[in-house]
C-alpha cells in the first residue's frame, strides 16, 4: 500500500510517516521502482504509534512500547512501568501548569489595567525591587 493510503488509514501525514520510517520504527518494503510498499503490520504499527503519540508517550517510549507489542513473551509489568512512569511526568507537568496559572491568575487580579505605569505584572517579572531601568 503506498504512502497516501497508509496516511488515510492510520490518520498520519505522510511526514510522519517518512519521519518514524528514518529513525526506524517501520520498515516498509520497496517496490521496484522506489516507492514505499506498506503492509497491514506497518499499518498496524503506524496506528499504534500514533495512538501512543496521542497520549503524549516520547519517541524513545514509543520505541520500547512498540517493542514489547511485538514481542509475544513481554511481561505486563514492563508496559505497565512505562505507562505509570508517563502518568507520573503528565501528573508532574499538570501540577507545574496548575501552579503556573495560579500565579499568572493573582498578578493579572492585581493589575489595574488601566492608563498608569505601574504594573505588577512587570514588576514580578522584574523580580522584587527591580525597576525598568531609563
Amino acid at each position: 500500500m503506498n504512502i497516501s493510503r497508509t496516511s488515510e488509514r492510520t490518520g498520519l501525514p505522510p511526514k510522519t510517516i517518512r519521519y518514524y520510517e528514518d529513525i526506524g520504527l517501520v520498515h516498509p518494503n520497496r517496490s521496484d521502482n522506489g516507492y514505499r510498499d506498506f503492509s497491514e503490520t506497518d499499518v498496524h504499527k503506524l496506528a499504534f504509534l500514533g495512538r501512543a503519540r496521542g497520549l503524549g508517550f516520547s519517541i524513545e517510549q514509543c520505541r520500547d512500547l512498540l517493542a514489547l507489542w511485538e514481542d509475544t513473551d513481554r511481561a505486563s509489568g514492563d508496559v505497565r512501568r512505562i505507562a505509570r512512569n508517563h502518568l507520573q511526568e503528565i501528573e508532574a507537568k499538570i501540577e507545574g501548569l496548575s501552579e503556573m496559572r495560579d500565579t499568572l491568575s493573582n498578578l493579572v487580579s492585581c493589575c489595574s489595567g488601566d492608563d498608569r505605569p505601574d504594573c505588577p505584572i512587570l514588576e514580578s517579572l522584574a523580580g522584587e525591587g527591580h525597576k525598568a531601568r531609563n
